[in-house]
């Protein structure tokens, strides 16, 4: 039985993931944790969230928990969870991240420490966009330099990084299979007299808006045609279950850094 420690249980995000844990064969919580000071500190994680009682109380801090788990599965914030990846690293836990909004140098930290133990981190842990990133490499590798690409994506009106960190990997996807260099020819805003766009140009645009989980759409515009690939996430749920997923899956790795092609086993 795999033992799962959940960040920032008390949230939307973390709570999705302890309910989906709870659920799963094979995986069970084994500790819950939040921020110094959050209101739900000393309550039992179940009861929060409606599954009956767990004996799990939630914590305040990951080092008050790290002892009890296999895995920590972290959802919460990238100067957090950089934090979080050096305790479990010190502790020779597992980890799997699905935090966005890291900063160069953040990733650079991420990119040192997380082959040290055994890290899974990506943008977005669901299935469906994970196989839709095989489809884009895929896809673009064929069309080449004569289709226009332009990603939008659309978030809800409290998600605070923008794009997200599905579609700047999306992005860098496009760019990789057309040897481009994406810091170049990324273009986030169009605004007056631009100009015609440029052949080599990547666009992605975002929304926010109400509470929309997460649209992806992907537009490749040729002369007379067009094709486009759409992922629309419909709950949190979706993202859970591929951390949870993640989670069983590292505990049995070797150390090292890997994504969500790694544990659905899309890797070339």
């Amino acid at each position: 039985m795999v033992k799962a420690i959940v960040m920032g249980a008390g949230g939307k995000m973390g709570g999705r993931i302890a309910s989906i844990v709870n659920m799963t064969d094979g995986i069970e919580i084994a500790a819950a944790v939040e921020k110094a000071g959050h209101p739900l500190i000393g309550q039992d994680v179940g009861e929060i969230l409606g599954l009956g009682k767990k004996g799990v109380p939630i914590v305040p801090g990951l080092e008050a928990a790290i002892g009890k788990g296999d895995v920590v599965i972290d959802f919460t914030h990238h100067d957090a969870s950089v934090e979080h990846l050096r305790i479990a690293a010190e502790n020779k836990k597992a980890i799997v991240i699905g935090t966005t909004g890291f900063t160069a140098e953040q990733m650079a930290t991420v990119r040192e420490i997380a082959p040290k133990t055994r890290c899974v981190l990506a943008p977005n842990m669901s299935v469906g966009v994970n196989v839709m990133f095989k489809v884009l490499e895929y896809v673009t590798g064929i069309v080449g330099e004569d289709f226009d690409i332009e990603i939008i994506e659309a978030h809800h009106n409290l998600k605070k990084d923008a794009p997200s960190g599905t579609a700047m990997k999306m992005a860098q996807i496009i760019a990789a299979a057309l040897n481009r260099d994406l810091d170049k020819e990324a273009v986030y805003e169009r605004k007056g007299m631009i100009g015609a766009r440029t052949k080599t140009e990547i666009g992605i645009q975002t929304i926010r808006a109400g509470d929309i989980v997460g649209e992806h759409w992907i537009v490749y515009g040729g002369l007379g045609e067009r094709l486009e690939f759409i992922h629309r996430a419909h709950s949190r749920d979706n993202f859970a279950k591929g951390a949870v997923r993640a989670a069983k899956w590292i505990v049995g790795q070797s150390n090292g850094f890997y994504d969500m092609q790694d544990v659905l086993g899309l890797k070339k």
